[in-house]
């Protein structure tokens, strides 16, 4: 029996009782992969990505562990609730235009010395600044650092569209805005490499591609260290007691870890192990988060039909971004359906083995999406449910 084979044995027997559709996260693989992160920081902290998790017992268990400090979220609500929910340090990963948040942040002690809000333009100051509606709390502020790689003068740029703040003179100018406006303070800078962090450099089947992104990544991690260190003095220079440095992602945590400048790296997908992470050559890491759907149709010689499945990732469209079946092994989309709104056929050899009211596992593209779609995740040692916790979506919250 392969391993794979071995691990649909035991979630079939730990959610015999339960009917698919069901999510489940194998805690054996999860906390395996959490060790991973921790090893790869190098004893640098972990700052936990909500967003790639979306269940609170689970971000209560990483933090547990040591080597994970603090939590990186999405959204201005999504930070204010952790908050209220015991968690002290949330950073904001994005900027807000959520005037009752900032309203709110405002005006309670507690809220404003545990959440640290996003900013990269002085416009965002003015729209806090208005929402306050009294509150005289200071508002901790973070700098977001553009990490995109540009060449030919500005011509070509690789790296995602984020903040327009890409030199130091840059950095240091808004950092001298923010120390100008009373009720804030600059606490950190967040510099998210996603061109390195997020995407693989080992593709299967794309041997030339993987080499090129491979070329790329070097030369993007050499830019950024230079630069982001140079953007730290800059804004040293004004903010001496500046409490953090955070960067890198899931991809690229040992990498970033090496920079003396960067004090914390974010990670959160590692913990997780969706399909898109499989193509690095810098880990490995252990499927943890998979769901299961249910066999309702044998429609035909290698044909199976399960309810649901059509769960696409975020991002630019394509197969990429669609779960992949992954046990058992074998099976494959109709090219013509994909993965369907309420069925999906599935094809291959294997499906003649499969018996009506048999789950089917797949794997999310992305990780902490998987939640949106399920109240809750059971959590499974061994081949038993330990545990069934909700999701955001089981607590009554969908903040994007």
């Amino acid at each position: 029996m392969t391993a794979r084979a071995a691990d649909r044995a035991r979630y079939d027997r730990a959610t015999a009782q339960l009917d698919a559709p069901v999510a489940i996260v194998d805690l054996d693989a999860f906390d395996a992969n959490a060790d991973d992160l921790v090893r790869r920081a190098g004893g640098k902290p972990i700052r936990v990505a909500s967003k790639s998790v979306r269940c609170r017992a689970l971000l209560e268990r990483v933090l547990a562990r040591e080597g994970f400090a603090g939590i990186m979220s999405f959204t201005l609500a999504e930070s204010l609730w952790l908050a209220r929910s015991g968690f002290d340090d949330v950073l904001l990963a994005y900027p807000s235009a959520d005037r009752a948040g900032y309203a709110e942040l405002a005006a309670d002690p507690k809220l404003a010395a545990a959440v640290t809000v996003m900013i990269d333009d002085p416009a965002q100051l003015d729209l806090i600044d208005a929402a306050r509606a009294g509150g005289s709390e200071v508002v901790r502020v973070c700098l977001e650092l553009d990490t995109a790689l540009t060449l030919l003068g500005g011509r070509v740029r690789i790296g995602a569209r984020r903040s327009p703040l890409h030199s130091p003179a840059q950095v240091a100018e808004m950092a001298r805005a923010v120390a100008r406006r009373p009720g804030f303070e600059v606490v950190g800078i967040m510099a998210y490499e996603g061109h390195v962090a997020g995407v693989g450099d080992a593709v299967a089947g794309r041997p030339l591609r993987s080499r090129a992104v491979r070329l790329m990544q070097a030369a993007a991690r050499r830019e950024l260290a230079e630069r982001r260190a140079a953007v730290v003095r800059a804004v040293r220079e004004v903010v001496p007691d500046l409490e953090f440095v955070n960067g890198g992602g899931t991809g690229s945590v040992q990498h970033t870890a090496a920079e003396d400048a960067v004090t914390e790296i974010a990670a959160g997908s590692g913990l997780y192990v969706p399909r898109l992470f499989d193509n690095y050559t810098s880990f490995r890491g252990r499927p943890a988060a998979l769901f299961a759907l249910p066999v309702v149709r044998r429609p035909g010689v290698g044909v199976v039909t399960v309810l649901g499945g059509g769960y696409p990732a975020s991002g630019a469209p394509g197969a990429d971004r669609l779960p992949v079946p992954y046990l058992p092994e074998g099976l494959r989309y109709d090219p013509q359906e994909g993965a369907g709104e309420v069925q999906t056929p599935l094809l291959g050899p294997v499906a003649d083995d499969l018996l009506i009211g048999d789950k089917v596992w797949f794997r999310h593209a992305k990780a902490g999406e998987l939640c949106e779609r399920f109240d809750t995740l059971h959590l499974v040692e061994g081949d038993a449910v330990t545990a069934t916790v909700p999701t955001y979506r089981g607590e009554g919250h969908t903040f994007l």
